[in-house]
């Protein structure tokens, strides 16, 4: 190719990051539907929290990184990064609307000899089967004979401040072997820890959607040791800490799974497989067993209530954090709303505090009221709290100081308060 200008197709938690890195190495305009969302990262800030203001700063004012929703302003653009999200429907389906809406937006615009890479996480086929031939039959141009195409899967974890997009090391695929090469050298010029070069598209499809599923499958087991061993009464975190001083054993906690990635993308491969007559039983499984935990918690929470003789009908409740993780204002799909409905089942008088989330996204997104102001004159007036996201903010807390009275009840879903400080925990 000659020289190379980059088109990033989607701003959010993923496109941002890679164009603000590849704009350090190559002239680079993002692409957004969003208006307000452009506005806001022209005057270098992310309200994502993901790039910090003066690395964004950098690139508008020294790298010449620019954000539009216009078309125009791509269209001399000759290799196209798709990176929008990749949702399920409410029946867990695959929603490819997302993709084929960014398809149709290169086939305005793509040219001769262009090359467009998927990033989205899909199940293998997607890339070749679903999203080329939109760009095919809006662009008028033939696939591997006019223009071209990779996929190198997002690997950007929310709110990780050490797994940044540059350190990443990143799988690449391209539609031909000198496309392949092509794409792993553009990716290769900007990251620290370099690239691992697929030998197919579908492989490198294949090989995201198995990180995520991997997680959820690991994670679905823990929650099951948890709800076994609570059932025994057992401290399901002091049996985890005896089991890894093992050598080979994989230590890893029980919790909550939200979020847009480990949550949704499992549900790509499942869909997919029963298509070729599969029915992959243990990702199903633990699926519905993760997508159950919200409400496990809350209904543990109001046993040991009951246990405590706290009335639960009415009670005031405090739910320390509602975004999916920790340190990152990320409320996409987040668990602690199922605890949240569960518990709004025998009382309204719940408040819900967290330090990161956007207030305004939250009463949108699910309608519920976030507080995020002094919590000085929290401390005294609940008949339960439970601590759902281990934000920094709550590490250090006196998290029984928020109770009404020595019987209300305190309950952790992370793991991170002292044993003295809790009635339970997963």
């Amino acid at each position: 190719m000659d020289q190379i200008k980059i088109a990033v197709i989607g701003l959010g938690y993923v496109g941002l990051p890679l164009a603000r890195l590849f704009s350090t190495k190559y002239k680079t305009v993002g692409f957004d539907m969003n208006q307000s969302r452009v506005d806001a990262l022209m005057t270098g800030h992310d309200a994502t929290l993901e790039v910090a203001d003066d690395l964004l700063q950098d690139a508008i004012r020294n790298h010449g990184f620019v954000c539009t929703t216009k078309l125009e302003d791509i269209k001399d653009c000759n290799f196209y990064v798709v990176a929008v999200p990749t949702p399920v429907d409410a029946n867990n389906r695959p929603d490819l609307k997302p993709l084929w809406g960014a398809s149709e937006t290169v086939g305005k615009v793509i040219s001769k000899g262009d090359i467009v890479v998927y990033e989205s996480t899909v199940y293998p086929g997607v890339t070749e089967e679903e999203c080329l031939p939109v760009v095919e039959k809006v662009s008028g141009l033939k696939f591997n004979v006019d223009f071209f195409a990779g996929y190198s899967p997002e690997r950007i974890n929310p709110g990780d401040k050490e797994h940044t997009v540059e350190k990443i090391k990143k799988v690449t695929s391209g539609s031909t072997p000198e496309i392949a090469d092509i794409v792993d050298d553009v990716y290769n010029s900007v990251l620290v820890n370099g690239t691992h070069k697929a030998p197919t598209i579908r492989v490198a499809e294949a090989s995201k959607i198995i990180e995520n599923s991997q997680r959820d499958v690991n994670i679905a087991f823990m929650n099951e040791l948890a709800k076994i061993f609570n059932a025994m009464g057992i401290d399901t975190n002091d049996v985890i800490e005896a089991a890894a001083s093992k050598w080979n054993f994989i230590k890893l906690k029980p919790g909550l799974v939200g979020g847009h990635c480990i949550s949704v993308d499992p549900y790509y491969l499942i869909q997919k497989a029963q298509v070729y007559g599969v029915l992959p039983r243990v990702m199903s499984s633990a699926r519905r067993l993760n997508d159950g935990m919200g409400d496990y918690v809350a209904n543990q929470v109001i046993k040991l209530m009951n246990k405590k003789g706290v009335l639960v009908k009415d009670a005031r409740i405090l739910l320390l954090g509602i975004t999916f993780k920790e340190n990152c204002p990320d409320i996409r799909n987040t668990k602690i709303v199922d605890i949240y409905s569960t518990l709004h089942e025998y009382t309204s008088n719940i408040t819900v505090y967290d330090p990161w989330a956007d207030r305004a996204q939250v009463e949108h997104e699910y309608g519920i009221g976030v507080s995020n102001g002094d919590m000085e004159s929290l401390k005294g007036q609940f008949d339960a709290v439970i601590l759902g996201v281990s934000h920094n903010e709550f590490k250090d807390l006196d998290v029984r100081s928020f109770l009404k009275a020595e019987s209300g009840v305190v309950y952790d879903v992370k793991g991170i308060l002292p044993k003295n400080q809790i009635d339970g925990r997963l």
